[in-house]
C-alpha cells in the first residue's frame, strides 16, 4: 500500500483502484465455475463441454488467438434468456465464489475505500459473474466482457471487443478520463501476464499471485508482487 493523493473536488473521489477477478479478487475461474454448473443444470450440452474442454487446452498452451479462443466459449450462451444466466451467477456466488474472495482482496478494498477510492473491477470474466461480486463487496463499478443479448435471450456473441489485454489498457484510459481522474494515480491489482497492458500504464501497479510470466516481468520492473490468501 502506498502513497494516497489528495482528493478530487469534482468527483468526491480521489483516485481509481482497478481489481481483476479471477485469482485476484476471488481463488478462482469463474469463466470454468459457470461452465461446468451450466452443464450440471443442464443449460449446456455434452458437446458443449468437450469443445469448452478443447479450447481451455488451446488457450493454456497458447495455440490459438487468445480473443478468438475467448468469444468461441461463450457461443453455448446462443438462446440463454437474460434471466435465467444471472440466477446460474447467483448460485455460483452463493455455492462457490463467495468462499473463495480471498481476504487480502477484501483488506486492499477496505484500505481504498477508506482513502476516498473509487474502487472498480476490470476483468475479462462476464458480466453477470463480475456484477453478483462487486455488489457483495460493494464496490463502485464493473468493467468486463458482456455478450449480446436480442429480445431477453443471448446470442452466443460478444457485445463489443472483450475486456482482455490491450482492451483492458484501453477500457481503463477511458474510464479514468470519463471520470476526471488521472491514469497516473490509479492502481490496478491483476494476476496474469494478460494483465501487462493495464499494469503497465497506471501509477500504481500490483500484482497478485502472479503466473510466472508476470512474476518475472514484475521483477524486473520492481513492481509490488503481493500473494493474498
Amino acid at each position: 500500500m502506498g502513497t494516497i493523493s489528495s482528493k478530487d473536488s469534482e468527483t468526491g473521489k480521489s483516485y481509481i483502484a482497478f481489481f481483476d477477478l479471477d485469482q485476484t479478487i476471488i481463488h478462482a475461474n469463474s469463466g470454468k465455475l459457470l461452465v461446468m454448473h451450466a452443464y450440471k443444470s443442464g443449460m449446456m450440452t455434452g458437446m458443449d463441454l468437450i469443445r469448452g474442454i478443447l479450447l481451455s487446452f488451446l488457450y493454456r498452451f497458447n495455440l490459438k488467438d487468445t480473443e478468438r479462443i475467448i468469444a468461441d466459449m461463450v457461443k453455448w450462451v446462443a438462446g440463454v434468456p437474460e434471466s435465467i444466466m444471472k440466477e446460474l451467477s447467483l448460485e455460483i456466488f452463493d455455492k462457490y465464489l463467495l468462499k473463495s474472495i480471498s481476504q487480502g482482496a477484501r483488506s486492499e478494498l477496505g484500505f481504498h475505500k477508506d482513502n476516498h477510492a473509487k474502487v472498480v473491477i476490470l476483468s475479462s470474466a462476464l458480466s453477470p459473474v463480475c456484477q453478483v461480486v462487486a455488489d457483495h463487496l460493494e464496490m463502485d463499478d464493473v468493467i468486463c466482457s458482456k455478450l449480446e443479448v436480442v429480445d431477453g435471450l443471448y446470442t452466443g456473441r460478444p457485445s463489443g471487443k472483450l475486456c482482455f489485454g490491450e482492451e483492458k489498457e484501453i477500457r481503463l484510459r477511458e474510464y479514468c478520463e470519463k471520470d476526471n481522474n488521472k491514469v497516473k494515480d490509479a492502481w490496478y491489482f491483476g494476476d496474469s501476464i494478460s494483465d501487462l497492458p493495464a499494469l503497465k500504464v497506471v501509477g500504481h501497479p500490483v500484482c497478485i499471485n502472479p503466473d510466472c510470466k508476470l512474476k518475472k516481468t514484475a521483477k524486473e520492473k520492481g513492481w509490488e508482487i503481493n500473494y493474498w490468501s
